[in-house]
């Protein structure tokens, strides 16, 4: 079986949960659960709501089956991503990028990073509008207040995979406590339930709504997610343990989405039992849904419980966003910045225009911006789940992994009937706009996107099949290892130390003095962080200045006397600016300096130097630890 190699997905968490000791029963199965709960939270997340209450506000429980059938196409679709990173170890843009021309791929990272970012935009309204309906905060202050969050990721991913998964499991239980309390009151009439799993279609405005169910079920960043998830599982590399892997994953697949099942399943009973049954057909808005529970249910938990219920979403949602543009970004880019940035880059994409959204419109026009985000989405799809299928097809890379031809023909069908029911909701939106006064600027730039989509479109579906494309490297992060020419080893003339005179000295300048040799100078170098020091700088004559003259002039010497050439050199003030500044004017060939091993707030407290200094230097720097 031909395995194309790649940069691990998500580095840092990339196999960092071992599969492969034996265990048996539950603990082997709950070494593989996680992965699946984290993509299904973007099938519940608040962008899904508006749609499953107006399906259920307006038309009962009649819908339920499209529910359903949304969460089969779902099964699958994910279970094709997740079966793509456990056979060929590559996510899926890391696929794309193997398998297309640059301006394509390009053009999918931009769709993608768009698809992010308008998901993003859906749960910051998500958690924004579920705070003010449970603390009255105003919705520009909830909005901003999202902001934060971005802490918490980054706080999770310091805990590990397992923890983060943890975390998520605790919102999705949140989700769904919160809707069986929600049933409990609102007690719906278990007969129709059933009734709604048979196929029906009462009219035209059905017909709208079960679209706008089916097209906003499958998110395009869920298939990226949950490519790269399955390879934070340690798995080996024969075919049973490939296979076991699949098996397992299946299973964790069907567990997650089956609870985004129920979740969706809850809002749209909620709606009919609670607003169609009394009346209110109408209700398609989360704030008029959360109004309405208490008269109507003559309970106050229930919108209380609705409200959490939609922060809960949100914020699981946006966590796994955050997730999916790191792994677009590093797939399709070799780009990889810190994931912080990553993430407050992400966050300001939502945030700014929902900011200016509510000051200059005001909160009346946020289901406009709920329903441009759910259309951006509808666009990305087709590019997402196209590739996708294409390469688990492939036999040349899946081997004996390749889905089979029932399989095949199913899920060409189901690309189909998304494709189509997201392009009709597309085309709805525009109709609608065309409808109000449109300039003529505007519809040039809509002419030339429709052709721009479909031109690219074209490309994406059928270059994989009219030629074999001879595989690249692009997917790798790195070269192909070279063969060595000459080279020369460079003489170092001048090594600097930067002691701090702790009992590290003596290690760290052992592994100096091992970099040279007997024409080489040694540089010692201490900077002096003293308040007179800082203050009056060489011109400091304090207690800790003369104790550190002396202790540098002790080394000095004692190396001399060992027969090394050695020289002392104290600075002053700013410790990084100083190492750097002594290191240049000394025209040193390589700095030696000492790692702690403090992170976090610590950094912050003790500042971080060693990143500093080799930042601003051109010359190896020896870290030892």
């Amino acid at each position: 079986m031909a395995q194309q190699q790649s940069e691990a997905s998500l580095s840092e968490v990339h196999g960092s949960i071992d599969v492969t000791k034996q265990q048996k029963g539950w603990r082997r199965i709950l070494a593989y659960l996680g992965p699946a709960y984290l993509v299904s939270v973007g099938y519940m997340d608040p962008g899904n709501w508006a749609t499953d209450l107006a399906g259920g506000a307006r038309f009962g429980y009649t819908l339920i089956w499209v529910l359903l059938m949304s969460n089969l196409m779902a099964l699958l679709l994910q279970g094709l991503s997740a079966r793509l990173g456990i056979v060929r170890r590559m996510d899926l843009a890391q696929a794309n990028r193997e398998v297309y021309p640059p301006f394509v791929n390009f053009a999918l990272y931009v769709l993608a990073e768009l698809a992010i970012a308008a998901c993003d935009l859906a749960e910051v309204l998500g958690m924004a509008i579920g705070i003010q309906l449970l603390t009255g905060l105003p919705l520009i202050w909830g909005v901003s207040i999202t902001v934060l969050d971005t802490f918490l990721l980054f706080y999770l991913q310091r805990l590990g995979m397992r923890k983060m998964e943890g975390f998520i499991i605790g919102l999705v239980a949140i989700i769904g406590f919160s809707f069986l309390v929600e049933m409990i009151f609102a007690k719906p009439h278990l007969g129709q339930v059933i009734k709604g799993f048979i196929p029906s279609i009462p009219n035209s405005d059905a017909l709208y709504i079960a679209i706008g169910i089916i097209g906003a079920t499958v998110m395009p960043h869920n298939l990226y997610l949950h490519s790269a998830l399955v390879q934070t599982r340690k798995i080996g590399s024969s075919k049973p343990a490939i296979r076991q892997a699949l098996h397992y994953n299946r299973i964790d697949s069907t567990i997650a989405l089956n609870a985004a099942f129920f979740v969706n399943a809850a809002i749209l009973i909620l709606a009919a039992s609670v607003f169609h049954a009394s009346g209110n057909t109408e209700v398609a808005e989360l704030k008029e849904a959360h109004r309405m529970l208490a008269p109507l249910l003559g309970n106050k938990m229930a919108p209380a419980l609705f409200a959490i219920a939609l922060i809960a979403a949100g914020q699981s949602s946006t966590i796994t966003g955050t997730l999916a543009g790191q792994i677009v970004m590093e797939g399709y880019l070799n780009l990889r910045i810190n994931p912080m940035i990553r993430r407050l880059i992400t966050r300001l994409l939502a945030i700014i225009p929902a900011f200016f959204c509510i000051l200059y419109f005001g909160e009346e026009r946020i289901d406009r911006l709920l329903i441009l985000s759910q259309v951006v989405l509808s666009v990305q799809l087709g590019f997402a789940v196209i590739p996708l299928i294409h390469f688990v097809s492939d036999k040349e890379t899946m081997g004996d992994f390749v889905i089979k031809w029932p399989i095949k023909i199913l899920a060409w069908l189901i690309a189909t009937i998304l494709v189509y029911l997201n392009v009709r909701m597309v085309v709805n939106e525009l109709g609608s706009a065309f409808t109000n006064d449109i300039n003529v600027f505007s519809l040039i730039l809509i002419i030339i996107a429709v052709i721009f989509f479909i031109a690219l479109f074209i490309l994406m579906t059928i270059l994989p099949l009219i030629k074999k494309r001879k595989k690249t490297d692009t997917a790798r992060m790195h070269m192909n290892a070279g063969v060595l020419q000459k080279f020369t080893i460079p003489q170092l003339n001048c090594i600097a130390i930067a002691l701090d005179f702790s009992k590290n000295d003596e290690n760290l300048i052992a592994n100096a003095l091992s970099q040279g040799n007997e024409t080489t100078k040694f540089l010692l170098l201490h900077i002096v962080e003293s308040p007179s020091a800082r203050a009056f700088g060489e011109n400091s004559d304090d207690f800790e200045t003369r104790k550190d003259r002396q202790h540098l002039q002790s080394y000095v010497e004692q190396l001399q006397n060992k027969g090394f050439i050695v020289e002392g050199k104290l600075g002053y003030r700013h410790r990084t600016k100083e190492i750097v500044r002594i290191v240049k004017e000394a025209n040193a060939d390589m700095l030696v300096m000492g790692a702690h091993f403090h992170t976090g707030i610590m950094d912050y407290l003790y500042g971080e130097t060693v990143d500093k200094v080799r930042h601003q230097l051109r010359i190896p720097v020896l870290i030892v630890s």
